[in-house]
Order: C-alpha cells, then sequence, then structure tokens
C-alpha cells in the first residue's frame, strides 16, 4: 500500500437506561443515568473505535466484538479501542488525529473533556493533543433533543508508517 493520509468515520448511539453508570471516552461520569449495551455502551470510543477500522479498510466493531458474543458483555470500550489499535499497528497505520464530536442535551461533558482525550490518546498510543473532542446538544430536536440517549461521531486520519 502507498503511502498517503487514510480518513475514516465512525458513528455510535445508544439509549439512556437506569441503573447503568454513564461512561464516555473511557471515564465515568457522574450523572443518574447510563447507556444501554452489551459492553459499557461507550459511544464515543465506539464511534472512535469505527471511524479507526474504516480508515483501515476494516470491517466495524461488531465484526470483532459482537454483541451476541456474551465473553464481551460489559467489556470496557478501551479495551476495545486497545484491540482495534492492534489491529492498526500490525497493518503498519498509526494515528495521526481524531476529531470527534458528542450529542447529547445532558449531562455537560466539558469538565471531563481532559480526562477523555487523556483516556482514549493512551487506549490508541495518540498524543491526547491529536485527539478533538466537542459536545453540542441536538436543540430539543427527535430522540436526542428529548433526552433519550447520546450520539457521536468521530473523523480521523491514520498514516502509514
Amino acid at each position: 500500500m502507498s503511502a498517503g493520509v487514510f480518513v475514516g468515520i465512525g458513528y455510535d448511539v445508544h439509549r439512556f437506561a437506569a441503573g447503568n453508570s454513564l461512561v464516555l471516552g473511557g471515564v465515568h461520569l457522574e450523572f443518574h443515568l447510563g447507556l444501554e449495551g452489551h459492553s459499557d455502551a461507550d459511544v464515543l470510543a465506539h464511534a472512535l473505535a469505527d471511524a479507526l477500522l474504516g480508515a483501515a479498510g476494516q470491517p466495524d466493531i461488531g465484526h470483532f466484538f459482537p454483541n451476541t458474543d456474551p465473553s464481551f458483555r460489559g467489556i470496557s470500550s478501551l479495551e476495545i479501542l486497545r484491540h482495534v489499535d492492534g489491529i492498526l499497528r500490525s497493518a503498519g497505520f498509526k494515528v495521526h488525529n481524531a476529531d470527534c464530536t458528542v450529542i447529547a442535551e445532558q449531562p455537560k461533558i466539558s469538565p471531563y473533556l481532559d480526562a477523555m482525550k487523556k483516556a482514549l490518546g493512551g487506549a490508541i498510543r495518540t498524543d491526547p493533543l491529536r485527539v478533538g473532542i466537542k459536545a453540542t446538544t441536538n436543540e430539543t430536536l427527535g430522540f436526542l433533543g428529548r433526552g433519550e440517549g447520546i450520539a457521536a461521531f468521530a473523523v480521523v486520519s491514520l498514516v502509514k508508517g
């Protein structure tokens, strides 16, 4: 494969669920609801994992971590990212940068941004300064606007070598 930049995009969404803890970007947030999912339901890490895999021409995280496999029940999404990083590195890729957006009416994530960048950067062995994380609301429109869950987008660039 020739040198160059490889770009991928990822998206994930999970609904809120009572009784679960809320994990975003590998960080536990203080909030009265968590997200429902087979793993820890970290939408930010999942969107990032899919963007990384897409940039490398790989299948999505469901291929590697199917929700039908009970051995992955409750798995940390940082562990998923570490596995994805291993796939990328064995194919000769490394992360150049990642840019992520969380879409949620609540909770406010700004107090957690530095910790999230550090956790995600650590999982993919990338300087946290190369991991951008932003948050926005859905302006009270649709299921996200009604506060039924959280979604995230991620765009990444990979380089060979």
